[in-house]
């Protein structure tokens, strides 16, 4: 069974698809730019983008009955390499224990001048 997952706890999708799509329990979330829902802005740094992006997944993980505890892969995309650190620092403290699967790649670009895009898979 599909469903679709939204909730105005995180931003708005700023293209053609939805924050999540549950497909026979497990959860895709797409990736989250660090929009805050309520004001649509963005913080500078790149931890608080990635404390930004993080938060927005744990939205529509709890919207869907999740949480971080079921996350079992993420793409970190990063506009420069040598925010790697910094993003992994604050990244550790969304995922203290069973740490999911993960890559991170540089990317030339990200929408909104972000500095970090971040996408989960989830599941019980």
């Amino acid at each position: 069974m599909k469903r679709t997952i939204a909730t105005p706890n995180a931003p708005a999708a700023i293209g053609p698809y939805s924050q999540a799509v549950e497909l026979n329990g497990t959860l895709f979330v797409s990736g989250q730019l660090p929009v805050n829902p309520a004001e649509g802005t963005m913080p500078e740094s790149i931890e608080d983008q990635t404390r930004q992006a993080l938060t927005n997944i744990g939205a529509i993980l709890a919207e869907a009955g999740l949480s971080f505890n079921d996350v079992v892969k993420t793409c970190v995309l990063l506009d420069d390499i040598a925010n790697f650190g910094a993003m992994n620092a604050v990244y550790a403290e969304f995922f203290p224990q069973d740490k999911p699967a993960r890559v991170c790649y540089e990317v030339a670009a990200l929408p909104k001048g972000a500095k970090v895009e971040i996408d989960a898979i989830a599941g019980k």
